[in-house]
């Protein structure tokens, strides 16, 4: 009896040794998903072109919570692909200092792909709010309205104006249909009424419809099964939007749960929505929050 309680013993320790060294090993993401997400905040902000090309996006991606480094990878690269051939300027950062008066005042729309986590000290939440009010644009790809909980409720009620309760899960990808509400707006203009694509569908406690959000794609629930984490209820009925935009004081923002994998960010109908949107917060095209357009000068790129 001695030896097998010893034997018990030994596989208790072993089990016990594996379980720690997994949690090592995978320990950032523990913090990001169960934990509550990594602290990270920087006060410097990174060394910025003498001159940049006005109109500019400032492409963001820091994650402090939930991180996919292909689908944020290929984001980027997108948005930066997408800059380069209408001849914006542009600026890719991780870093939250970059989010102070005197640079977000060299662009003029803002593009979080996938941000995801409390990525903001006081100072630079202050600086990105007054930014937009003030004007600037916003647009925002999927992780970026991911989070269960936010600690900047503006942010989340607001400036997103819905809060992430869940996504599909087995399959986390299925195939479902899209119906484009609205094709007048330039990110679907074109754009036929369905459209049928593989995605993580996301889900939220309530349409931003009744706030007023201007709807411009939804998810036909009745074309794929709305189930989280061990069967957990992702349904919102018959309203179940996707892609939205409203005016956040004198600024344009619109936000899109689409775009978990990297693949996404390859197909040419996503990429044309993106491309439609990031002109729409440029105020390059179509309307609403009616303020000046940006000077497309770059010989006043650098002010």
């Amino acid at each position: 009896m001695a030896k097998v309680g010893r034997i018990i013993l030994w596989i208790l320790a072993g089990l016990l040794a594996l379980i720690a060294i997994t949690a090592a090993v995978n320990w950032d993401t523990i913090q990001r998903v169960l934990l509550g997400g990594v602290k990270v905040y920087e006060t410097t902000p990174p060394k910025m072109p003498a001159a940049i090309n006005r109109p500019a996006i400032l492409i963001f991606s820091k994650t402090n919570g939930y991180r996919d480094d292909a689908a944020v990878a290929a984001g980027n690269a997108l948005f930066a692909s997408i800059a380069r051939k209408q001849g914006w300027g542009h600026f890719q950062t991780e870093n939250g200092a970059t989010f102070s008066p005197d640079i977000l005042k060299r662009f003029d729309a803002v593009v979080f792909n996938n941000v995801s986590g409390d990525v903001f000290t006081p100072e630079q939440r202050s600086a990105l709010k007054a930014y937009i009010e003030n004007g600037g644009g916003f647009v925002a790809v999927h992780g970026a309205g991911g989070d269960h909980s936010y600690d900047w409720k503006w942010y989340v009620n607001e400036l997103i104006g819905a809060q992430f309760i869940g996504h599909t899960m087995n399959p986390q990808f299925p195939q479902a249909t899209l119906r484009i509400e609205d094709t007048n707006h330039p990110a679907t203009a074109g754009m036929k009424p369905e459209w049928i694509r593989s995605d993580e569908w996301y889900a939220f406690d309530k349409s931003p419809r009744e706030k007023g959000y201007h709807i411009l794609v939804s998810i036909d629930e009745s074309t794929y099964e709305p189930k989280g984490l061990f069967g957990q209820d992702v349904s919102m009925g018959k309203d179940h939007p996707m892609v939205w935009w409203h005016c956040q004081g004198k600024g344009r923002a619109l936000y899109s749960a689409l775009g978990h994998r990297p693949e996404a960010y390859a197909e040419p109908q996503y990429q044309a929505m993106l491309l439609g949107a990031t002109e729409w917060a440029l105020r390059l095209k179509g309307d609403g929050c009616e303020t000046p357009a940006p000077p497309a000068n770059p010989a006043k790129a650098g002010n």
